[in-house]
């Protein structure tokens, strides 16, 4: 098993064909450790504050390497209703700061008991998933690439 170090996002030609499979929390870190699909262990040297969206291209220093980042499927909490009651939802969620997919169809966010009470008592419809999971990246967020 080789160890892979990976410091920069690219936009190459070539298709990939590894990849790297990361919930909605692990690509916020620009500084850690996982193993990819081959059992090799990647190591995440990004530029700090960079938050990794699916399906980026992340390759080591030598820009040999190639691996792409996949949302892992994960738990989560989808709530549907009206449009005006999304957007209550999401004021009311947003005052807890918790990570929050916003879609003009559902709120989506992590199991938590307290906010799933909550969420049943403004008349939401709840459904327990395991799917990607893509929460907005905050006001002070930062995609250091496009």
């Amino acid at each position: 098993m080789a160890k892979i170090i990976l410091t920069d996002i690219i936009h190459p030609i070539e298709p990939v064909t590894r990849k790297l499979f990361l919930t909605a929390e692990e690509r916020t870190r620009s500084r850690r450790h996982f193993w990819d699909e081959t059992g090799d262990e990647v190591v995440l040297r990004l530029p700090r504050g960079t938050w990794l969206k699916s399906d980026d291209i992340l390759t080591d220093l030598h820009k040999k390497i190639l691996i792409q980042i996949v949302a892992k499927p994960e738990p989560v909490i989808t709530i549907t209703s009206n449009i005006i009651n999304l957007l209550r939802g999401a004021y009311h969620l947003g005052n807890r700061h918790i990570p929050l997919e916003i879609n003009n169809e559902y709120l989506r966010f992590s199991p938590d008991v307290v906010l799933e009470e909550m969420v049943l008592q403004l008349g939401f419809n709840i459904k327990k998933e395991i799917v990607a999971f893509y929460p907005e990246p905050g006001a002070y967020g930062t995609h250091s690439h496009s």
